[in-house]
């Protein structure tokens, strides 16, 4: 008898079970190489960042394939919310989304739409793909709804104005906060760190309560990140690929021209 694959969302799954917040990395530099070390690092998610760096499909792809073999859960961030880009990464199996740039609940109803096949939404129709396992999962097109998850970015002041109309939206499961977006539209730019976009993002972390949807956050610097994790968020992004490199570089460049006598 064949095996009948496995699509249920490995990152749905894990929030549903998991008793704390879920930790997570970001991986910016399209490298499968620090991807692999990373999955296997002890992060709950990551995600591949399509919208700053330098993703494409076929390296999403990839991704997903090495994170396949890791304990940590995969997310794909497009670079914008566009049907196309949606329909092409959802057949080369990609089931977690982050959207940037959700102003409203019409933009979020549109990622919906373009994420389903019809009647519910407009997705493409097609068989042997990568997410059907090239045709060897059963009624793949019935399946499909439970292999997806969709989160919503929320990077502005407008976008904080409508995050109740938003988290409203039926096939919307999850709004995540940036905040360095949010500092620049609401006047502190480059001020992700900053008093009045923590608080912001704390307050709308209680609005967004009690809704029965998820709620995660980018935290921008070591200190940020643990009040958003003491805060109760779903999902808290902690590192970031680039990041970690540059400051054990220099960590260890300082260190050692200091014994150097540099």
């Amino acid at each position: 008898m064949a095996h009948v694959p496995d699509i249920s969302n490995r990152f749905r799954r894990a929030l549903a079970e998991a008793d704390r917040p879920l930790i997570g990395a970001w991986s910016m530099l399209n490298s499968f190489n620090v991807t692999e070390s990373l999955g296997w690092a002890g992060f709950d998610w990551m995600v591949i960042d399509g919208e700053h760096g330098p993703v494409e499909l076929a390296d999403a792809m990839h991704h997903l394939r090495i994170l396949d073999t890791t304990p940590t859960a995969p997310i794909v961030r497009l670079c914008w919310n566009d049907p196309i880009l949606l329909k092409r990464h959802l057949d080369a199996g990609v089931g977690s989304f982050m959207l940037p740039f959700v102003q409203t609940a019409d933009e979020a109803r549109a990622a919906v739409a373009a994420m389903h096949y019809p009647p519910r939404g407009i997705r493409g129709m097609a068989g042997g793909h990568r997410a059907s396992k090239f045709g060897h999962v059963p009624d793949y097109f019935e399946a499909a709804a439970g292999s997806l998850f969709l989160i919503c970015q929320i990077e502005t002041a407008e976008a904080l104005g409508n995050m109740e109309e938003i988290l409203n939206v039926e096939g919307v499961d999850a709004v995540f906060f940036g905040p360095s977006d949010l500092s620049a539209s609401l006047g502190e730019p480059g001020g992700a760190t900053g008093d009045m976009v923590t608080r912001a993002i704390l307050e709308a972390r209680e609005r967004a309560a009690g809704r029965g949807k998820y709620v995660g956050v980018l935290g921008a610097d070591d200190a940020q990140s643990e009040t958003f994790i003491a805060a109760g968020f779903d999902f808290v992004s902690v590192a970031i690929d680039t990041a970690l490199l540059a400051r054990g570089a220099a960590t260890a460049a300082d260190r050692f021209r200091a014994t150097a006598g540099g």
